[in-house]
C-alpha cells in the first residue's frame, strides 16, 4: 500500500520503527514483538538500514518477511551511504520486485570513525538527489524523508536546514519522518517553520520511549543535538531502579503522544527499539484505533 494512501485512510498514522535482527535467535524474538504489535493495528511498520549499508541484506530480508507472513504495510530504509547510482538502482528494483511499495529515503551516517560523510565515487551526496533518482526510476514508490524538530547537527543555520527540507520534498518525497524529540513544543515550531516554507506533506513526529538512566545516556550519545529536558531528566534520576525508570519513561512518551494527538498530528512513529512493551502500554493507555484496512 502507497504511503499516501495510509495517510489518507488513518486520521492518525500510527508508526513503529524495527532494526534488522543479526541471528536466528533475534530474528525469531523480533517477529514475537511484531505478534504483540498486532493487536494495536498500526497503521505501517519501518525497517532502519545499518550505517554504511551494513544490514543491506538483512533489511530487505526482513521487510519481505515482514510482508510475506503479515498484512502490515512496510517502509524500507534506504542511504546514500557507500552505494553507487547502479548499485542503489539494483537495490530499487530488488525492493520493486519483493512488492516494496515504500522507501525512507536519508543521506545516512558515515560508519563510526570514518570522519564527515563523503559519498563514494558514482554516489549522491545529499538525500534530495537519492529522492529524485527514486521518483524517476520506480515513480509508483512512496518516498518518506527525515525531519530534525531539534537541528541538524551539521546545518547549524536553521534557515538553511529548512531550505535542503525543501529540496527534498521538491524531489518527490511524499511525507516528513522527524528524529526523535523529548519536548513538543520543538516539533510544533518545526511544523510552523516548514509551513512557512511551503511545505505542505504530511510530517510524521518520532517519538522514543526511554526506559532507563542507560538508554537515556546511550541515546544522548548517538543522537547529536537532541535535548533532553531537565523534567524529565530529574524524573528519571529519581527512580530507585530500572522498573521505576522505565515507569517515568513511558509515562514522558504517552503524555507526548496524547499531546500529539490533541494537535492533530498527522503521524506519530515509535521508536522501539525492537522491544513491544513500552509501545503497547503507550498505546493501550491512551486507548487509540486506527483505520488501517478500511475504505
Amino acid at each position: 500500500m502507497h504511503i499516501s494512501e495510509i495517510f489518507n485512510r488513518n486520521p492518525i498514522a500510527y508508526s513503529y520503527e524495527l532494526f534488522p535482527p543479526k541471528s536466528k535467535e533475534a530474528a525469531e524474538q523480533l517477529f514475537a514483538t511484531i505478534s504483540d504489535l498486532s493487536p494495536l493495528e498500526l497503521a505501517y511498520v519501518s525497517v532502519t538500514y545499518g550505517a554504511g549499508g551494513s544490514t543491506r541484506n538483512l533489511t530487505h530480508d526482513l521487510v519481505v518477511r515482514i510482508q510475506e507472513e503479515t498484512d502490515l504495510p512496510v517502509v524500507s530504509h534506504l542511504t546514500c551511504v557507500g552505494s553507487t547510482r547502479d548499485e542503489i538502482k539494483s537495490i530499487l528494483d530488488t525492493y520493486s520486485a519483493s512488492g516494496i511499495d515504500n522507501i525512507l529515503a536519508l543521506r545516512g551516517d558515515p560508519p563510526q570513525g570514518q570522519g564527515p560523510f563523503e559519498p563514494v565515487d558514482g554516489g549522491f551526496r545529499y538525500a534530495a538527489e537519492l529522492v529524485e533518482f527514486i521518483r524517476k526510476h520506480q515513480p509508483q514508490m512512496g518516498i518518506g524523508v527525515a525531519g530534525f524538530p531539534e537541528g541538524h547537527p551539521e546545518t547549524p543555520n536553521r534557515l538553511h536546514e529548512i531550505d535542503h527540507l525543501k529540496a527534498k520534498v521538491d524531489a518527490g518525497a511524499d511525507y516528513i519522518c522527524t528524529q526523535l524529540f523529548f519536548d513538543n513544543n520543538e516539533f510544533y515550531d518545526f511544523c510552523e517553520r516548514c509551513e512557512l516554507a511551503g511545505i505542505r506533506v504530511p510530517i510524521v513526529a518520532g517519538i522514543a520511549p526511554i526506559t532507563s538512566v542507560k538508554l537515556l545516556k546511550r541515546m544522548a550519545e548517538v543522537s547529536a543535538g537532541t535535548r533532553f529536558p531537565a523534567r524529565l531528566i530529574k524524573a528519571m534520576q529519581r527512580a530507585e531502579n530500572e522498573e521505576h525508570q522505565a515507569k517515568v519513561g513511558i509515562h514522558w512518551a504517552t503524555e507526548q503522544v496524547r499531546d500529539l494527538i490533541d494537535h492533530n498530528t498527522k503521524g506519530i512513529h515509535l521508536y522501539t527499539l525492537n522491544k513491544s512493551n513500552a509501545t503497547r502500554q503507550i498505546y493501550d493507555s491512551l486507548g487509540v484505533t486506527t483505520t488501517r484496512g478500511l475504505v
